[in-house]
């Protein structure tokens, strides 16, 4: 089962409160102080992370069974360790980014 975590929106200028993040090149905002659940993403020019998520809002869920809703999806971003609590993959759906959020 899907439960939404929060909203992912790209920008170009910085955003007060952004910090980086080296392994993906991407300054964020901690959408956990956001009351609307935002996460504001800016790129690096030389980010690795797939256009659709660079471009595009995504829609972040959290989820019980990340390789079960991984498998027959298009993933853009395969599972990722951010931490010992948490596990991410981004897929597409409806023309969209979805983040998948596994906490442990």
């Amino acid at each position: 089962m899907r439960k939404i975590n929060h909203i992912g929106i790209p920008v170009q200028q910085p955003v007060s409160g952004e910090v980086y993040n080296e392994g993906m090149k991407v300054f964020l905002t901690d959408f956990a102080k956001s009351p609307n659940k935002i996460e504001f993403l800016r790129f690096d020019a030389d980010s690795w992370m797939p256009e659709k998520i660079q471009q595009l809002a995504h829609i972040a869920y959290e989820v019980d069974d990340l390789d079960g809703e991984l498998a027959g999806a298009t993933v853009l971003l395969p599972k990722t360790v951010v931490n010992e609590h948490l596990t991410i993959a981004f897929i597409e759906e409806e023309g969209i980014a979805l983040e998948l959020m596994q906490f442990n």
